[in-house]
């Protein structure tokens, strides 16, 4: 089955940089490719790092503190998950000939999929012996990844706008406790966490937002959420509610030294769980890719699946060198597309490189940590809801008059909402089984592809004509 053809403007050339008089070939310029001015530019790329940043540093601050690093190891720690992320970052968007990078406005940084793994890990190994074990683990997955992830790219007959639509449902729903508990204050353990101060700061950010996606118009419009986050910070500083010990206390430059928490140690348990744990983050990149590609008008195909994951294996083996862990798709810069339709993967790149400077400068990184737990919240409900629109959207053309059909999305759709229902459902499960089905994207898209191989190819004369993809 033919896979869909890429849009008018070659991956392999970028658009001309804006001028006061477009050429004919700029006209025709794909959105993915443009070249936006400086005055548009930077403003959308601020909202993807506000957007990113609490992910990007949730990892290292959980691992970090399991360890019991010091201040010191921990600003190490969350500076190489940054200037992690804004190499992957750069590679994805930028790309290198037909290597690697999918060319998409795609952000790659540390997943917090990989966090409960590693934490197990850091309790089996031996004090001074944590973190060069789980590293040892993250560079073999890294390996596995840049050996598997050509296979996935050869799958994606197999993912139809049905299963496609499911899955990035998927990604929007069950990432919605997230900002519901930055909402609540972000520190489950603290005595004022759900305060109605945080609810109505969380409440005021949002309400922010939409009254700019109202009333604004053009470039305001575009970067409601930015401005959201802006105006929702400015507002906690006179209760007190935004924090400004981490930029007291964050040193000016620290730049991450090769293996300064330890040679690499390569145990087998660790190795088993953190590959299955690559195999949930494969699944969720590439479901990233094929979101982005929808919404972007410019359906991934399986080159540029294949390119991705490439970028997601060499990302988690070089990271650990440097203090970093296993590296995925960011679905909340997938929302953020998708709210603003700035489709730029130049936009994204400057976020890559922005992130950079943040993990040689952490006091500068300090400075975006400013915005209030609450505040993302407010704005984070937006993001993620965006992108279960969009596999709603997706759903929508994917021939749900077919009973059979109705029972595949309904199935999918059940299973992957399981571990957010029931989080305790399989514990009785061995635990790579707990790893694959304790995620709902992973779960709800393993269900979607078996049922589409069961009503729509095992035992049919004729397969699914359909692309893979399908612009929506």
């Amino acid at each position: 089955m033919a896979l869909p053809a890429q849009g008018p403007a070659s991956a392999e050339g970028p658009c001309p940089t804006p001028s006061s008089t477009p050429a004919p070939s700029q006209a025709a310029c794909h959105p993915v490719d443009e070249k936006l001015p400086a005055s548009r530019l930077v403003p959308a790329a601020l909202q993807h790092i506000a957007a990113m940043y609490a992910g990007v540093v949730t990892p290292p601050l959980i691992i970090g503190q399991a360890v019991g690093l010091d201040a010191a190891g921990m600003t190490r720690l969350i500076a190489a998950s940054l200037l992690i992320a804004g190499l992957a970052t750069l590679l994805q968007t930028l790309g290198v000939r037909n290597l690697a990078g999918n060319r998409l406005p795609f952000v790659n940084a540390a997943s917090s999929a990989g966090i409960a793994p590693m934490l197990a890990i850091a309790e089996t190994s031996a004090p001074g012996h944590q973190l060069p074990a789980i590293y040892g683990a993250v560079m073999v997955a890294g390996v596995f990844c840049l050996a598997v992830g050509p296979f996935f790219g050869r799958l994606l007959r197999f993912f139809p706008p049905l299963v496609t639509g499911v899955v990035i449902t998927l990604i929007g729903v069950t990432l919605m406790p997230v900002p519901v508990s930055w909402a609540q204050g972000g520190d489950r353990t603290a005595a004022d966490f759900g305060a109605m101060k945080h609810l109505a700061l969380a409440g005021f950010t949002l309400v922010v937002v939409l009254l700019f996606q109202r009333f604004g118009r053009g470039f305001l419009r575009q970067i409601a959420l930015l401005l959201g986050l802006f105006i929702g910070t400015l507002a906690a500083i006179p209760f007190g509610m935004a924090d400004f010990t981490a930029l007291r206390e964050a040193p000016v430059a620290a730049l991450p030294a090769p293996f300064a928490f330890g040679v690499p140690e390569f145990q087998p348990a660790a190795i088993l769980s953190l590959c299955i744990v690559m195999l949930v983050l494969m699944t969720e990149s590439s479901a990233g890719m094929l979101a982005l590609g929808e919404i972007c008008d410019r359906p991934s195909d399986g080159k540029t699946i294949t390119r991705g994951l490439r970028t997601d294996g060499v990302a988690t083996l070089l990271g650990p060198v440097f203090g970093g862990f296993p590296t995925s798709a960011f679905a909340q810069n997938v929302g953020v597309v998708s709210l603003t339709r700035v489709r730029s993967r130049y936009v994204v790149a400057v976020a890559g490189g922005a992130l950079l400077v943040l993990g040689a400068f952490p006091v500068l990184g300090a400075v975006v940590s400013l915005v209030p737990m609450p505040v993302l919240g407010g704005a984070g409900i937006v993001l993620f809801g965006s992108i279960a629109v969009s596999g709603i959207r997706t759903l929508s053309e994917a021939g749900l008059d077919d009973s059979s059909n109705i029972i595949l999305v309904a199935v999918a759709l059940g299973a992957g909402i399981i571990p957010l229902a029931a989080p305790t459902f399989y514990a009785g499960f061995p635990a790579w089984a707990q790893t694959v089905l304790g995620s709902g994207i992973s779960a709800g898209a393993l269900v979607a592809v078996l049922l589409n191989l069961f009503f729509h190819h095992l035992g049919t004369r004729s397969r699914h004509t359909a692309p893979a993809l399908k612009s929506s």
